[in-house]
């Protein structure tokens, strides 16, 4: 009887092991489910500066804080959506390259390219309260109301404190094999959408674990042919009240507001 008892605790104790892995795996297979493909359709067309080297994009009460690089060139901009009129322009020294931008507790976020230096305005005045190191290259930043998300144009997202910019968690983006070059950032609705450097589509990546969980292709949103080829789609922002999807590029003559349709 004790020897029955045993091959019976003996067999159930496999068939727990046995489904115990099998959860596993079906787990671990949900983290490489296929990423869900989007094209666009355009709901509203607005004017954009030109000369606007777009580096990051946030929209937020009605009008657009704009982050453009280039040496001697950089700005930051407080901009009026349906006009695309400067109300307020700030103009970096020469010496740096502005990058991404984000705004966190009121106050204006902005990276630089090489220089691994970040500066915060007050967002009303632009005037300069802070300045901030980071240690690797910056290009695109956002928050998700707790981090600050950022990118450096490899496949990492690095997550940093809000008061002292430290890193505080790095993920690497996949799909497939990693997913580099991620430039302007925006958080939506839980999920990062990220420009991809000189490429015509955002990843839509989920931030706790890496994975692209979308694609849009953008492509033929803005016909390039006549343009330099350095003037690529960058420039993500969010009007979280009306549920409102703002893209450009750099030196494009228009923003565009979009709607998202899954393709089939």
């Amino acid at each position: 009887m004790k020897k029955r008892y045993l091959t019976i605790l003996f067999s159930m104790t496999v068939i727990i092991i046995l489904i115990v892995s099998l959860s596993v795996l079906l787990n671990n297979g949900s983290d490489i489910l296929t990423p869900f493909h989007y094209t666009f359709t355009i709901v509203n067309v607005y004017p954009h500066d030109e000369d606007a080297f777009t580096q990051g994009l946030v929209f937020e009460n009605g009008t657009f804080y704009e982050s453009t690089g280039i040496y001697d060139y950089s700005t930051l901009r407080h901009v009026e959506l349906e006009t695309g009129k400067v109300l307020r322009l700030y103009s970096l020294p020469s010496q740096f390259f502005g990058e991404g931008l984000t705004i966190f507790d009121n106050r204006i976020i902005q990276l630089t390219w090489k220089s691994n230096q970040g500066f915060i305005y007050d967002k009303e005045t632009f005037n300069l309260l802070q300045e901030f190191d980071y240690p690797t290259e910056g290009w695109g930043i956002t928050h998700n109301g707790s981090q600050l998300i950022m990118s450096d144009g490899t496949a990492s997202l690095f997550f940093l404190d809000p008061e002292t910019f430290t890193i505080t968690g790095q993920i690497e983006v996949y799909d497939n094999g990693p997913v580099t070059q991620l430039n302007e950032l925006e958080y939506i609705q839980g999920k990062v959408y990220a420009n991809i450097w000189k490429e015509d589509k955002i990843a839509i990546i989920n931030p706790q674990t890496g994975q692209v969980t979308g694609w849009i292709d953008l492509t033929g949103l803005l016909d390039l042919e006549d343009y330099d080829p350095d003037n690529v789609l960058n420039g993500i922002a969010y009007d979280k009240d009306e549920d409102r999807l703002f893209v450009t590029g750099k030196r494009w003559p228009y923003l565009f507001e979009i709607d998202l349709i899954l393709k089939e």
